[in-house]
Parts: C-alpha cells; structure tokens; sequence
C-alpha cells in the first residue's frame, strides 16, 4: 500500500461559548484536518491542533509544515508502516508534534480499515469498556463558574477540571465556589496552565486551597521547571499532574528521575500522535505513575484518536477529551454517552466524516500529490 495523496483543511470550529484559559481565549478552535489517500482506496483522517503555547506552533505554521515538509516527505510510502513514517517525519523536521499527529492519526485510521479492525485492538486490545467524561470550567467569575457546575451535575456529571491561572487569590474563590455548590462528593481537578508561573505562588494557593478536597492540581508553574514541580510535590499530599511539561520521552525521564509529578497528562499533539503516546505510556506504567489522555480541544477525529489510546491501556485512569461537546459544528460523529464515552467496533477511529461539514469550516486548504 502507498500513500498517493494528502489534502489539508485548516479549518475553525465553533464554540458554544467561548473557551478561556490562563494564557487565552478562543471564541472557536483553529484546526487542520488531514485526509490521507492511498492506492487501495482506503482513506484515513487525521487532525493536528497547534497551540504556540503547548506544542510550539501555530495554526497556519502546522498547515505550512504540513503541506511544505512532511506531506512530500511520506507520499509514496506505505501508511502502515509507522515506526517508518516517524523516522522519516522526525529527520524531516525537527518538533513539530501536532503536524506529525495529523498524519499519524490518519495512517492507524488507515491501517484499521485496512484491518477491519478498531484502532484500540491494535494497539493493546480493548482493556476499558466506559470512561466518565469530566466536564471543563474555562474561566470565570466564581459564582458563574459554580452555577455552570451545578448545572452539570444535574446532566450527570461527577467530576470537573477548572481552569484557572488569571489571579491566585481570585482562582481560590473560583475553586472554592464550585466545591460549595456542587458539595463533597465531585471530583474537582484544577488546570493552572503554568499560569502561577513559580512554586512560591503555588504553595501560597496550595495552603488556601487545602480543604477543598482536590483530586489533582495540574500544572501549576512553567512548562520547562521541573524542579519546581518537585518542589512543590515534596511540600503537599495534593497529587501533582505534569501537562505542558510533559512532550515526549525526554520529559517523562525528567518527570521520573526528579520525581516531579504523581500523574501526567498525555496529549497527542504534545507527542506526535498515537505511536508515540502508546510509547509514552508505557514508560510511565514502568515507573508506576498513572496517565491521563488530554486533548487540545479536537473534533471528533482527534478525540476519537485519544479515546483509543485511552482504551487500550490499563495505565490510563482518566479522560478529557471533550472538544465535539464544545463545539456547536462538527465534521465527525463521535458519539458521547454523557457522562460517558464508550467506544464502538468499527473499524479505524470508527469515525464518519461530513465532507460538507468540513467544506463548510474549511477556511483554506492544500493537496499535495
């Protein structure tokens, strides 16, 4: 089988409401969606979300890395030849994860059908049936943030991840709002997004925050202090999440040795797609630190890539990866039972996707040949 062409979509998707993290607001998602043809007929989708802030490139970046550098590099070789395709993308460009998941993505898309069988059988076999879904508090007034929980519970929802990072002292009465509205028994995780920047700023929100029964809290300080992530785990029993710290082996080396994190976050934009967040994971289960499969805020393409990831590994515990409940236009049909996910049978990432739809999103594209 050989890949004979590549079209690009650099598309935006809509929100419901407007997405605000520590360091940005989006009022849609900015996104490229990848289809790979082959010579057999069989087609696969891939999707790379940039962040210049998590994966080091931007929207329009990734498209032009796509369509310049890694689309020419991998025509005419075989999609399910994987170890291969990364090799090459990886002395191609250097970094670069998001636009090398798109492709990766679309080739296990390829490889299960070819199969007949689902990414996640491919990859470990089925070992989860069901995965709650946290719902996703972007940042708020805390009173807005806690009616938005109490409204999700009543939904079903048992757990939520928090955005904060603007202002410590306001990010306290956010979390502190949620957790008296919705009581003991939700989870709360809390995502800073590096935005209290130091461990000293941590560890003055970690003693107000010290009775609000946290399940973990994410990220707190820069992406690049793994000693301060150390820090501030050696001076509280609040287990630590690693997120943006965390992009490939070297990270998760540097997350074991300094004993940085109780839990890291793996996201396949962060890694390169699915063949390295597979390997990602396996290094963490040998030093006997629990996973998470995040997202970037993907359509039903790149979550469905995560979910099967998340599916195939004992060592994954959680999800959040939510992105087609936040977008009000989508150009798959990943299916949510809420507050559930559960995967189906069909072969590939199991996904269809709208053709319209994404002609409709498609902001500019490209097809390299």
């Amino acid at each position: 089988m050989k890949i004979t062409a590549i079209h690009l979509y650099a598309a935006h998707f809509p929100l419901h409401t407007p997405f605000i993290v520590s360091y940005h607001t989006y009022d849609y998602m900015p996104s490229i969606i990848v289809k790979v043809e082959t010579d057999e007929g069989i087609t696969g989708y891939g999707e790379s979300v940039a962040d210049e802030h998590v994966t080091g490139e931007t929207w329009e970046g990734a498209f032009y890395t796509l369509k310049n550098t890694l689309a020419p590099a991998v025509i005419g070789k075989n999609p399910l030849e994987l170890e291969k395709l990364h090799d090459i993308m990886n002395k191609t460009v250097y970094g670069a994860p998001a636009a090398k998941a798109a492709i990766d993505i679309a080739c296990f898309d390829i490889l299960g059908k070819k199969l007949g069988q689902p990414v996640y059988q491919l990859i470990g076999g089925r070992y989860h049936n069901e995965f709650p879904i946290t719902h996703v508090l972007s940042i708020g007034e805390p009173e807005h943030m806690a009616e938005e929980a109490a409204a999700m519970v009543e939904q079903g929802y048992q757990s939520f991840k928090m955005k904060v990072g603007k202002d410590v002292k306001r990010d306290v009465e956010r979390v502190k709002a949620v957790r008296a509205r919705v009581g003991e028994e939700i989870a709360i995780r809390v995502d800073v997004n590096q935005g209290w920047v130091n461990s000293a700023t941590t560890l003055t929100a970690i003693r107000a925050l010290q009775e609000a029964n946290l399940d973990w809290l994410e990220q707190p300080v820069l992406a690049d202090d793994m000693n301060g992530m150390a820090f501030i785990r050696s001076k509280t029993d609040i287990p630590l999440m690693v997120d943006e710290g965390l992009k490939g082996p070297r990270e998760m080396r540097e997350v074991i040795e300094k004993k940085a994190a109780d839990k890291v976050n793996i996201k396949l934009m962060k890694c390169g797609g699915i063949y390295p967040a597979v390997k990602l994971a396996h290094q963490a289960e040998m030093a006997g630190l629990e996973c998470q499969v995040g997202s970037m805020v993907e359509s039903s393409i790149g979550s469905a890539a995560g979910f099967h990831v998340a599916f195939a590994k004992k060592v994954i515990t959680s999800v959040e990866l939510t992105g087609p409940l936040k977008f009000s236009k989508d150009v798959g049909n990943l299916a949510y039972d809420v507050p559930f996910i559960r995967l189906t049978d069909k072969p590939g990432l199991g996904v269809d996707v709208d053709e319209h739809t994404l002609a409709d999103l498609t902001v500019f594209e490209a097809t390299i040949r």
